[in-house]
């Protein structure tokens, strides 16, 4: 357990944006038998954020809540900011409490579990003012515990360096390794909690996807893919979708025998020893499942681990380890 965290969750989570917006539309008995699917695998940690349709994956998250009973065990966290004007000056004691009271209405809850500030602009995070108005919120219990979800390498660790901070969201996964090297050894130290997300690359690492592949015109990955709506590092990782592709194929010899593509690059984000959870999503109960099993597979062996660097190196280390 990361010891600023103050709880204890699963290594592998949910994460709960595609339930609310900008992966297409997901019904809510879809989005609800996800979550249930989730938890019924023993996963307790749930990841969303107010600006996910709005509020719509916070509300359904809550009324999961709710259906599963107080005594479930379940930590979510949710995050705040991003409906906002992306200003440092919106990123106020005024504007935390009453997004922090929208929250708590959404989840049907009087504490919130864990709040992160949701990828501020990175003046934010050496803030003193931001820091001071969030150990308010967990004085007055309306937040248990705060972190944060930040861009780049240099914004963890400017937030590793805060007392207060519980946690660091970050994009970590075969493509994007840059953490390795200083991020999560300094969380580590400091005992701050660390959150994978954006495992599978946006689904690249999933195996499924050619050059024939297209989204629909709701999904990030459509939209998103030259950085439009958000960073660009949110949509395949801000890897080139046809160099994503070719350091698939890459990769897939070195996927284990009767083991998806998915899971093996589920696995490897699990084998790094700093790692608390990580927050792969699903749009229905079968991915929800596959993904929390990948918890029970063995760990690569080091051969594989050094293979899958030389990838990241040849391949996709240009595209992405100076710019995060």
């Amino acid at each position: 357990m990361a010891k600023r965290l103050g709880r204890e969750v699963g290594v592998v989570g949910l994460g709960c944006w595609q339930l609310g917006a900008d992966w297409g539309r997901v019904e809510d008995t879809d989005a609800l038998a996800v979550l249930h699917a989730a938890a019924d695998e023993g996963v307790t940690f749930l990841d969303t954020a107010d600006v996910y349709g709005d509020g719509r994956s916070e509300t359904l998250v809550g009324r999961f809540l709710r259906e599963r009973g107080p005594d479930a065990g379940l930590t979510v966290a949710t995050k705040m900011g991003r409906r906002a004007a992306q200003l440092p000056e919106n990123y106020s004691r005024a504007n935390f409490r009453a997004w922090n009271d929208r929250s708590r209405a959404n989840l049907g809850v009087d504490t919130l579990d864990l709040v992160q500030l949701h990828c501020p602009p990175t003046p934010v995070y050496s803030a003193d003012g931001v820091y001071d108005a969030l150990d308010e919120l967990v004085a007055e219990q309306r937040i248990a515990a705060y972190g944060v979800s930040v861009e780049t390498a240099g914004e963890a660790l400017t937030a590793i360096a805060r007392p207060g901070v519980a946690s660091v969201q970050i994009i970590l996964n075969p493509f994007r390794q840059k953490p390795l090297d200083a991020v999560l050894p300094a969380a580590a130290e400091a005992g701050v909690a660390i959150v994978a997300r954006v495992p599978l690359a946006s689904g690249l690492l999933s195996g499924r996807y050619t050059a024939a592949t297209t989204f629909g015109a709701d999904d990030h990955r459509t939209y998103n893919r030259r950085g439009a709506a958000f960073d660009v590092g949110e949509t395949f990782a801000g890897v080139p979708f046809d160099v994503g592709l070719a350091a698939v194929e890459r990769l897939r010899p070195l996927v284990p025998a009767g083991v998806g593509m998915a899971a093996f690059a589920l696995r490897w984000i699990l084998d790094q020893p700093q790692l608390t959870v990580v927050i792969p999503g699903a749009r229905n109960a079968e991915q929800a499942r596959g993904n929390a099993a990948a918890a029970a597979l063995p760990q690569l062996d080091a051969a594989t681990h050094a293979a899958v660097r030389d990838v990241y190196d040849e391949l996709v280390r240009p595209h992405v380890h100076d710019r995060w």
